[in-house]
């Protein structure tokens, strides 16, 4: 086990011992002493310990504090549709359907407040390990580095989400912390890059990483979310410059297969620069969450909750690029006779009933809309725990691939006009799916084969929605606003009967006009949560519409 799930585990161990503990027994025991800023961070081991803190703030401990937060992000493009019809979702519905009351979102309440409890350990592990008198200079400006690159990444969270943020970088009163404004979008990114670059210059390769070292953080690392905080800022020059940097050293590499980069087997693997980590106990409820929230309603004891399950419109844009490789690695429709990876259909099959009567895999369009699940989160039937129902699996979940940072390089080199440059880091991503490599394309015709490009290889993957917010069209508007309202590609697509996809046409339980409502000045953020806006007496600005 590596250290970072160690230490989440004794964690979780000495939370389950404290909760068998009676509030008589606890009152009858000694003293045994107190620690507190002053007399901690005092040894190696202490400074150790809370960086491990830092890293436990990716995606907490439980389904609803970030992964759900991720989940609806997906659920707000055209790559997916909440799913589950047969249970009332209204934090999904406010967002995903682009209506004016997201502000009360339970998620995006969820999301703030974590990321923010996040960012407090990252600030005192900033500010104090420096004055620990541990040995070791080297390893404290590691962890140092480490402490940095957290706090940019989890601020980086918040800014697409939310856009410019309050800047905390020390401990505060609540009092000082309800007259925090928001600095501006500007201000946030160059915070948010002071502390990538900061991590760029002090983390070790993952090349010299020890094995029980899997999953902290590298220099890889902090150059590709610096490389994609540039791309989002639209300074392509200098992405390109980072992303190139990232590439060219060489630390990365892609998977042969497609469909190892989502194996449990693989975790941590040649292409995952970033990963949230997960060590799989029963007994302490350690584990991923996303093969549950995502995974198919209709498993017997095998069963899911059926969000975020993947559009007809998304198989159909993996059918016209002729793409079946990466399609049948991303999307299990109701039907199939083959799961890829999956040598144990028959017996899934069997859990089920055989529903649908012929050997094939169920996912009933009535209780899934579309009556399809992502294959991505979907965990093969022999890798399962013995009780797969309990919300937590032996998944880890890749934050960021390095597919994802071959494009984004693809992308600055295309907008920076080196376009034979940008061929060759896409034709990187095509080759591996088999797909016709490209030559001599360039210009628009290039950037929209890499848009393309990034939502099929990342479809499911919580990146798209923040892709369609910032990419233009050529009409001026964002491709999310020529997506979603009323005359909107996908909202029309969807309502009209010859040309939707048949089985989510016939489910209207959950309406198949999701997006109609979208409006370009309010929806291209999040709201700012509400129970944030009153707590801070007028010092929040909340965003536009909202």
């Amino acid at each position: 086990m590596n250290k970072l799930l160690k230490t989440a585990a004794v964690g979780a161990a000495m939370a389950t011992a404290v909760s068998m503990v009676s509030c008589s027994d606890f009152l009858d025991q000694p003293a045994r002493g107190q620690q507190n800023l002053d007399n901690y961070y005092q040894t190696e081991e202490e400074c150790e310990s809370a960086i491990i803190g830092c890293y436990q703030g990716i995606v907490m401990d439980d389904w609803w504090q970030i992964y759900n937060t991720w989940v609806q992000g997906e659920v707000c493009t055209d790559n997916a549709w909440m799913g589950n019809c047969t249970q009332g979702v209204p934090d999904f519905y406010n967002l995903a359907f682009f209506m004016p009351t997201g502000q009360q979102s339970g998620p995006l309440s969820n999301l703030w407040y974590e990321r923010y409890i996040a960012i407090l350990n990252c600030n005192m592990a900033i500010e104090r390990i420096p004055l620990s008198p541990m040995s070791d200079e080297a390893k404290k400006a590691r962890l140092i580095a480490e402490a940095r690159f957290l706090r940019g990444y989890y601020y980086f969270e918040l800014a697409k989400h939310f856009g410019g943020l309050p800047i905390v970088t020390g401990l505060m009163t609540p009092e000082e912390g309800e007259k925090k404004g928001r600095a501006s979008l500007e201000e946030t990114w160059n915070f948010i890059k002071q502390d990538f670059r900061a991590a760029v210059d002090v983390l070790p390769s993952s090349r010299r990483l020890a094995a029980d070292e899997a999953g902290r953080a590298t220099r890889g690392a902090a150059l590709a979310f610096l490389g994609k905080t540039l791309v989002y800022e639209g300074k392509f020059s200098a992405a390109a410059d980072t992303l190139g940097l990232l590439v060219n050293e060489g630390d990365y590499d892609l998977m042969t297969s497609y469909g190892d980069c989502f194996d449990v087997d693989h975790k941590n693997c040649i292409e995952s620069i970033f990963e949230a980590q997960h060590e799989y106990s029963d007994t302490y409820n350690l584990g991923g969450s996303l093969a549950i929230i995502c995974g198919n309603r209709n498993a017997g004891d095998q069963d899911g909750w059926g969000y975020c399950a993947p559009t007809g419109w998304l198989e159909k844009k993996f059918l016209d690029e002729g793409d079946t490789e990466r399609l049948r690695w991303t999307i299990i429709k109701n039907g199939d006779t083959e799961i890829a990876g999956e040598p144990d259909l028959d017996k899934l099959v069997a859990l089920q009933g055989d529903r649908n009567g012929d050997g094939s895999y169920c996912v009933i369009s009535g209780d899934i809309k579309g009556g399809r699940i992502f294959r991505k989160y979907f965990i093969p039937y022999a890798k399962r725990p013995a009780d797969f129902n309990k919300q937590k699996v032996p998944q880890n979940w890749p934050i960021f691939r390095y597919a994802d940072a071959l494009l984004l390089y693809a992308e600055a080199l295309n907008e920076t006009g080196r376009d034979a440059e940008a061929c060759e880091e896409l034709n990187k991503v095509r080759r591996r799916v088999f797909r016709t490599e490209l030559t001599g394309v360039g210009g628009r015709t290039l950037r929209d084969i890499i848009r393309t490009e990034r939502q099929l290889e990342l479809a499911g993957e919580f990146q798209h929605l923040y892709d369609i917010r910032r990419w233009k069209e050529d009409n001026g508007k964002t491709v999310m606003a020529n997506l979603f309202g009323p005359e909107g590609r996908f909202v029309k697509w969807n309502t009209d009967e010859t040309t939707a996809d048949p089985m989510e046409f016939e489910n209207q339980n959950e309406p198949s006009d999701k997006g109609k409502n979208f409006n370009e000045i309010r929806d291209l953020l999040w709201p700012l949560p509400l129970d944030e806006i009153e707590r801070a007496n007028g010092a929040l600005v909340q965003n536009p519409g909202w």
